[in-house]
C-alpha cells in the first residue's frame, strides 16, 4: 500500500504503542450480510473457465432456437466462454433475398453470449452452401464481386467490436488429391483471388477483427488438401494478404485426430497466423480422442481456442454417433473429464483443503530497488505477479521521498529476478504522478491485459502484451469519484489497495480505507470495466489496525472456495497477514488462519533459512495457477511473493527500504 502526499507511516508511528495491545486483543471481524449472487461453484472446473487459464476460449456451436431450452441454456453459460452461431450467421440466414439483411437471429445469441462475458466467433461471411439460390445463380463478375463485398461489410459493420473473429471464407479447397480449390460460383466467376478479395473487404470493413480460413480434413499434414491450405497462407502472409488465423474443422471419426495433427497445427502456426479448433466433434466420443485432440492445442502456443460444434448429443448435426461431451440428458460423459483434464483443470473433489493453520519459508531478498538517473527510489513495493509464456512478470510500486510509481521486471527464473532490467512505467503513457499498488491479470473475454493501480482513485490501463512495458494506454478510473459509502466511513484513512477478481457471471473491485473498512463494488462480465456499482462494506473491524490495508482475493483451484488476505498491524508493530475463505466472492466470510496467534502468514510461522532480514510479511500476491481474471490459485504448495525490509529500518513510511522475497508453504497437504 501507498498513500498520495503522504509523509508519516501506515499505522502507529514509531515504535509499537502499548495501548494496541488491549485493542488487537478484543478485535473482531463484523461481515455484514448483503444480497449478492449465488456463490459460484464452477470457475477452474468448467471447459471455458479453465481454458481461460491459458489464455484460450473453449467455444460452443449455438443455436438460437434453443436458447429457451432451459438444460442447454444452464450448459451453455455454466461450460463454455466462447459461442459460434450455428447457422444464425451463414448467407441464407442472414441475407436470404438481395440487399435485404435479418440479423435478428444472430443477434439473440450475441446479445446472450455478451450478458454472459462470452466471446463470439462469427461463422461464416463466404461460403459455397447454404448459399441463397440468387446468389448461386448470379452469372456475372462484377455483379458477385460487388454482392459478396456488400455481404461482407454490411455484416461484418453490424457486428463491429462484438465479434472477435471471422471465417471470412469456409471450405473453399477440394477434397481428394488435387489440392486445387472446389468448383462454386465464387471460384467460377472470380477465380482462384476471389478469397484474397475476401479478406482485404473484410480487413477495412473492421480492422480489428481476426479473419481466419476454415476448413475440414486438413488436419492430416500430409493430405494434399492441408498442403493446399497451406501454400495460400504462406503465400497470403508473404504478400501481406490480411489472414489472422486458421480454422480446424476437427470433425472426426472414433480414433480421433492423425497422428500428425500437432504438426499440422505447428506449422501453420510457424507462418505466423492463429489456429483453432472450430468444429469438434468425435464419432461415440471416445475419451483418449478428445483428449488427445486438446492436446495438439494446447501443446502449440498460438493455437488459441477450441469449439465443440453443439453441446448435448441431441443438438449434434452427427446426433446419431452420440460425438459431443453432454448426453441428450445435459450429463457429462466421460469425455468431458478427459477435455477438462487435458485442458489442465481438475474435478472439484480432488482439491486438497486448505489447511486451518500455515507454515512458510522464506527466501531471501530476490528484488531491490534499481534506481537511475531520474529515479531515486528507496522501495520496491507491492508486487503483483503472473507467470506466462515462460515468464514471471512483475509489477510493483517504486517509493522514494518524491512520490511513488511503477516498475516492470522479467525473467524466466527466479534466480535471475535481482538482475533483471526495471522499465520505469512513468516513461510510457502511464505517465508521471501518483501511481501505486498494481495488480495485473489477463482479461480473457477481451484478449486484454489490465494493470490496476490507485491514483487517488482506482485507476487501469490496458496492453495487449504484457511484456511490451511501453504498450500500456494511459490511466483511466473505475469510478468517476470516491463512492459514498466509502467517503462516509473513510474518517482519517486514506482510499487504498484496489483489487479485481471475476467469477463466471462478474466483476468484483475491492479497496481498503486503512480505517477498519473493506469495500467491494460490482459489475458484469459483459459490462467490465465500466458500470462498477453497489459499493457495500464487505467486512470490518472495529480495531482498524486488523483489518488494515492491502487485501487479496483469489479463487482456489478445484472447488466452490475463495481466499480472502487482508494485511493488518500486529501488537508488535508489525505487518501480517489475516484470512478467511467463503463460497462466493459476495461472502460471507469464515476465519480460517485470521489471528496473531494462528496468522495467513507471518514472521512467526515463516522460517528464514538465507537469514531473517524482515519481520514484516507485508503487501504481495499469491502465484496464481493460471494469469487471467478468475484470480485461481492452487488449494496447496503457495507461495506469495511480499514485500519486507530491514527490521532496524525507521523513519519516513516512504523512504524505508522496502525489498521483495517469496513465501513458500511448508506445510502443503499435496
Amino acid at each position: 500500500m501507498n498513500l498520495p502526499n503522504r509523509r508519516g507511516r501506515c499505522g502507529p508511528p514509531g515504535r509499537p504503542r502499548a495501548w494496541l495491545l488491549g485493542l488487537l486483543a478484543a478485535a473482531t471481524m463484523a461481515v455484514p450480510g448483503t444480497a449478492n449472487a449465488a456463490p459460484d461453484a464452477t470457475r477452474a472446473t468448467t471447459l471455458g473457465a479453465q481454458a481461460a487459464q491459458s489464455g484460450r476460449y473453449f467455444g460452443t456451436a449455438v443455436a438460437a432456437g434453443k436458447l429457451g431450452d432451459t438444460t442447454y441454456s444452464t450448459i451453455l453459460n455454466r461450460e463454455f466462454n466462447a459461442v459460434t452461431p450455428e447457422n444464425e450467421m451463414k448467407w441464407d440466414t442472414i441475407e436470404r433475398s438481395r440487399g435485404s439483411f435479418n440479423f435478428g437471429p444472430a443477434d439473440q445469441i450475441v446479445g446472450q453470449a455478451t450478458s454472459h462475458g462470452q466471446r463470439v466467433r462469427g461463422h461464416t461471411l463466404v461460403w459455397h452452401s447454404q448459399l441463397p439460390s440468387w446468389v448461386s445463380s448470379i452469372t456475372d463478375a462484377n455483379t458477385l464481386r460487388s454482392v459478396m463485398n456488400n455481404h461482407i461489410t454490411t455484416t461484418m459493420n453490424h457486428y463491429k467490436s462484438k465479434v472477435f473473429a471471422w471465417d471470412v471464407v469456409n471450405e473453399a479447397f477440394a477434397d481428394g488429391g488435387s489440392g486445387q480449390h472446389r468448383p462454386s460460383v465464387f471460384q467460377n466467376l472470380l477465380g482462384n483471388g476471389f478469397i484474397e478479395e475476401a479478406f482485404r473487404t473484410a480487413r477495412a470493413a473492421d480492422p480489428s477483427a481476426k479473419l481466419c480460413y476454415n476448413d475440414y480434413n486438413i488436419e492430416n499434414w500430409s493430405d494434399a488438401k492441408t498442403q493446399g491450405v497451406y501454400q495460400m497462407v504462406r503465400d497470403f502472409k508473404a504478400r501481406g494478404v490480411p489472414i489472422d488465423c486458421v480454422g480446424f474443422q476437427a470433425h472426426f471419426g472414433t480414433s480421433g485426430p492423425p497422428a500428425s495433427f500437432q504438426t499440422t497445427l505447428s506449422n501453420f502456426a510457424a507462418l505466423g497466423v492463429d489456429v483453432q479448433i472450430t468444429e469438434l466433434d468425435i464419432a461415440q466420443a471416445p475419451t483418449t480422442a478428445y483428449a488427445n485432440t486438446v492436446r495438439a492445442c494446447m501443446n502449440v502456443s498460438r493455437c488459441t481456442g477450441i469449439t465443440v460444434w453443439g453441446i448435448r448429443d441431441s443438438d449434434s448435426w452427427r446426433a446419431g454417433e452420440n460425438p459431443l461431451l453432454f448426453d441428450r440428458g445435459g450429463n457429462k460423459k466421460a469425455a468431458y473429464q478427459s477435455v477438462l483434464t487435458a485442458l489442465g483443470g481438475t474435478a472439484a473433489t480432488s482439491a486438497a483443503a486448505l489447511p486451518s493453520a500455515f507454515s512458510w519459508s522464506s527466501s531471501g531478498v530476490l528484488m531491490s530497488p534499481k534506481p537511475d538517473s531520474t529515479h531515486n527510489i528507496a522501495g520496491l513495493k507491492d508486487p503483483s505477479v503472473v507467470y506466462y509464456n515462460g515468464k514471471y512478470h512483475v509489477f510493483a510500486s517504486v517509493a522514494s521521498s518524491s512520490g511513488y510509481g511503477l516498475v516492470y521486471l522479467s525473467f524466466t527464473d527466479w534466480s535471475q529476478a535481482n538482475s533483471a532490467t526495471h522499465h520505469y512505467l512513468d516513461r510510457g503513457a502511464i505517465g508521471t504522478g501518483y501511481r501505486a499498488a498494481p495488480q495485473v491479470f489477463y482479461f480473457a473475454p477481451q484478449k486484454t491485459w489490465y494493470l490496476v493501480y490507485q491514483t487517488g482513485n482506482a485507476s487501469y490501463s490496458t496492453n495487449t502484451d504484457i511484456s511490451n512495458p511501453n504498450g500500456w494506454s494511459a490511466p483511466r478510473n473505475f469510478y468517476s469519484s470516491m463512492p459514498d459509502i466509502i467517503r462516509q466511513n473513510i474518517g482519517s484513512g486514506y482510499w487504498v489497495d484496489m483489487w479485481v477478481i471475476c467469477d463466471s457471471a462478474n466483476c468484483y473491485l475491492f479497496s481498503s480505507d486503512d480505517n477498519g473498512h473493506l469495500y467491494r463494488s460490482q459489475t458484469t462480465l459483459a459490462q467490465f470495466p465500466n458500470g462498477f456499482t453497489n459499493t457495500v462494506i464487505a467486512a470490518q473491524d472495529s480495531n482498524k489496525y486488523a483489518l488494515f490495508e492491502a487485501s487479496n482475493v483469489y479463487k482456489v483451484q478445484g472447488g466452490n472456495q475463495y481466499l480472502l488476505m487482508v494485511e493488518a498491524i500486529g501488537s508488535d508493530g508489525r505487518r501480517y497477514f489475516r484470512s478467511w475463505t467463503s463460497g462466493s466472492i459476495a461472502g460471507s466470510w469464515t476465519p480460517l488462519a485470521a489471528s496473531e496467534g494462528n496468522p495467513f502468514a507471518r514472521a512467526n510461522n515463516t522460517t528464514f533459512p538465507s537469514g531473517a532480514w524482515t519481520k514484516d510479511i507485508s503487501h504481495g500476491e499469491m502465484l496464481r495457477a493460471g494469469y487471467d481474471q478468475t484470480l485461481t490459485v492452487p488449494s496447496c504448495k503457495l507461495q506469495y511473493l511480499y514485500q519486507g525490509k530491514d527490521p532496524a529500518a525507521s523513519g519516513d513510511y516512504n523512504t524505508l527500504p522496502w525489498r521483495l522475497g517469496l513465501l513458500t508453504q511448508t506445510n502443503s497437504t499435496c
